[in-house]
């Protein structure tokens, strides 16, 4: 079976060896040396400003909500993982929706500029698949309007925008180490920030709000990462590259074998990026073919993924407004298998099926 994705394990012993570590010094939990030198050697991979490693990647967008004290309504995507919004009604604010970009699969900043209020307090914006967003439009605006920006990085782990880790934009990056993702820690995730102040309340609120044993800064949650997950991360880092240069091999491949296709369409990725190759989508021409195109592929046991379906505008507790191109690419996207030991048969014969459905 060939499922989207696979878990990248780094060899058993190599993984063994760092969590020996903490068994040695028993401590497993509350940022012990294993979460330390991971925090130390992301930042060094990435040559970002700091990191918090948390537990997993929705706390990063909560806890960032609370430390930039965002009230009222806040601006994002309505086509990204239900996270994204689901954070904001979490904390006791309301999500106001702007349509996407129809070929980057974006939040459009034209469609951001008009859902501005008097309530507005910030804009959390996606960069889908990895894909960054028009960074610069969505600076202006919130510059021009006294704005937040929090950004979704869940999936954007390594890519760089004009030379800078895609993690030093905004008020706050957040991502995701789940271990679907291009680098994972089993279940994690991460703050980003360049405001050393911000950094600290970040902190606080991610450790109970603690300023030491006895001691409390404020207000605060439990998002703190555990040395065995930090273990795994430790183990994975090291093939991060083989794993970037793999999956860009594997992309490409994609586009070769399906780009003669007139039904379908690739996101477009933007300028200037250095891209991780974090997912392979492709749109259709309609819902109809994209369900008999899932179909077909998996009779042959393979499983790609909707992402992101449905475009959540339309979930329940939302209650959104209409968003016609989020909701028009949501029925017609899917995500093709992607990951480190997919082979380039593989690649093949899922285009292969694709071409022969179509």
């Amino acid at each position: 079976m060939i499922y989207v994705t696979q878990t990248f394990l780094p060899p058993k012993e190599e993984f063994q060896t760092i969590l020996d570590h903490a068994w040695d010094k028993k401590w497993i939990t509350n940022r012990g040396d294993l979460v330390l030198r991971l925090e130390s050697e992301i930042t060094e991979k990435l040559n970002v400003s700091s990191i918090i490693a948390t537990t997993n990647g929705t706390l990063p967008l909560q806890i960032a909500i609370k430390a930039l004290g965002l009230t009222g309504e806040i601006i994002t995507t309505p086509f990204s993982y239900v996270a994204t919004a689901s954070t904001v009604v979490w904390e006791s604010c309301v999500p106001v929706f702007a349509d996407i970009e129809s070929d980057s699969f974006n939040i459009d900043p034209k469609e951001i500029e008009a859902k501005i209020t008097d309530k507005t307090s910030a804009i959390i914006a996606t960069h889908v698949f990895g894909n960054p967003c028009n960074l610069e439009a969505i600076q202006h605006i919130a510059d021009k309007h006294n704005l937040k920006v929090i950004y979704d990085a869940a999936h954007a782990f390594g890519v760089t925008y004009k030379g800078t880790s895609i993690f030093e934009y905004g008020d706050v990056s957040t991502c995701s180490f789940h271990a679907t993702k291009i680098f994972h820690t089993g279940e994690g995730g991460a703050l980003f920030t360049k405001d050393n102040n911000l950094r600290d309340k970040l902190f606080y609120h991610h450790n109970f709000g603690h300023d030491g044993p006895e001691r409390f800064h404020g207000l605060g949650i439990n998002a703190k990462m555990s040395e065995l997950q930090a273990a795994m991360g430790l183990a994975v880092l090291p093939y991060f590259d083989k794993i970037f240069a793999r999956r860009e091999k594997l992309y490409l491949l994609y586009i070769e074998n399906l780009k003669n296709s007139t039904s379908i369409t690739f996101q477009n990725i933007a300028d200037n990026v250095d891209y991780n190759h974090a997912y392979f989508p492709i749109v259709l021409e309609n819902e109809p073919q994209t369900l008999a195109v899932i179909k077909a592929l998996n009779e042959n046991e393979i499983f790609p993924r909707r992402y992101f379906y449905p475009s959540l505008n339309t979930i329940a507790y939302i209650n959104g407004e209409t968003m016609p191109i989020s909701e028009s690419i949501a029925e017609r996207i899917i995500c093709l298998p992607l990951y480190y030991t997919l082979s380039e048969d593989d690649v093949k014969r899922i285009s292969e099926i694709i071409i022969n459905t179509l």
